[in-house]
């Protein structure tokens, strides 16, 4: 039962991740740089505090036990995390929702899963003080529990690559009319380039996550419940993100001269709207680090992206991104969705065979 509560919970982020667009795409007046850039003010700045001082009541302490440079470690990897959620916006605004994340959030599992069990069988003496308690590739192999769990991103994997092939048959099925009904820029050679530099970049929030393991560990020692253990290492995770974010933000302002679009009406409206997705957007990460303090390791960042993926293809069924494609490649899409869920099941069995 407590494995099943982890998925559930994993799974809740992933419907916040795979819905956290759909405000976006319903801001009026307001360029990409604009909205981004305020979304993101609620994103990665205004919920962490709030959701970390509401589950963590011994907050400043627990930053000041972990020193300096054990708050700096989960930053710099905020920092490079920031450059692949600065192109993930540009993927959803070229490509859509649905082949955007499928393409992006697929490089990021696959990345942001392995990368650290790579780095520290590369170099042991470096990188197992750096993500402490993630295992080599070869201590993942050497379980019923690795190998099932390797299995189930690989699973994940092909759900991606087909997702991303019923992408490539819709742009060459619709008319250019068609697809900028469905998404106004849309730009598949750009779209691409952007989606696969975010998957890549944006694997650095799991590693973050996995260089915080001590702020959590103090987290925890300060009595904090162990489902909100992760909550302190994301606001130092998304501040690194917000820096890089805002400064490409007010670029773009200045470059295409929107610095003032902020007070384009509706101001309300839009402000909500940026409110509701960017706490969307963090509720992600909330609920992937309590479903993640269940399950551990590779699992939790898997289910998250994998989820997402399934979601966000939902949304984009739903706001026709995919109408007027063939009958075939609604079967492909369905057939991506289905081993994405098949993914899921495999990542719990992993997770039963560790207990």
């Amino acid at each position: 039962m407590v494995t099943i509560a982890g998925i559930v919970l994993v799974l809740l982020g992933g419907f916040s991740s795979g819905s956290f667009y759909m405000p976006f795409k319903k801001i009026k007046n307001w360029p990409w740089e604009v909205f981004w850039i305020v979304g993101g003010i609620f994103s990665w700045i205004v919920a962490p505090w709030v959701f970390s001082l509401a589950t963590v009541p011994d907050l400043f302490n627990v930053f000041g036990e972990a020193g300096v440079a054990g708050l700096f470690k989960p930053f710099i990897f905020g920092i490079l995390w920031g450059l692949g959620g600065l192109t993930f916006g540009l993927s959803m605004r070229y490509l859509g929702m649905s082949l955007g994340m499928a393409i992006a959030l697929g490089l990021t599992l696959v990345f942001g899963a392995l990368m650290p069990g790579v780095l520290v069988s590369l170099w042991p003496d470096y990188f197992s003080s750096l993500f402490p308690g993630s295992l080599s590739i070869a201590g993942l192999c050497s379980t019923s529990s690795g190998i099932t769990t390797l299995a189930g991103v690989g699973v994940c994997l092909v759900g991606i690559v087909i997702n991303a092939k019923a992408g490539l048959m819709k742009d060459r099925q619709l008319t250019s009319a068609q697809k900028q009904d469905g998404v106004s820029e849309y730009n598949v050679r750009k779209g691409i380039s952007v989606a696969v530099f975010s998957g890549f970049m944006s694997s650095a929030f799991a590693m973050g996550v996995a260089a915080g393991k001590p702020i959590s560990e103090i987290a925890k020692a300060n009595g904090v419940n162990p489902v909100f253990e992760n909550n302190p290492t994301f606001i130092l995770i998304m501040f690194g993100g917000f820096i890089v974010n805002l400064v490409w933000c007010m670029y773009l302002q200045f470059k295409n001269k929107t610095f003032t679009d902020f007070t384009k009406s509706p101001v309300g409206r839009n402000l909500f709207l940026c409110c509701a997705g960017g706490t969307l957007w963090y509720l992600q990460m909330f609920f992937y680090g309590m479903g993640e303090s269940i399950l551990k390791g590779v699992a939790g960042w898997s289910i998250l992206m994998s989820s997402s993926i399934l979601f966000s293809t939902m949304w984009g069924l739903l706001t026709k991104e995919w109408r007027g494609v063939s009958r075939k490649t609604y079967v492909v899409l369905a057939a991506g969705i289905a081993i994405l869920i098949l993914s899921t099941i495999v990542f719990g069995y992993a997770k039963y065979l560790s207990l």
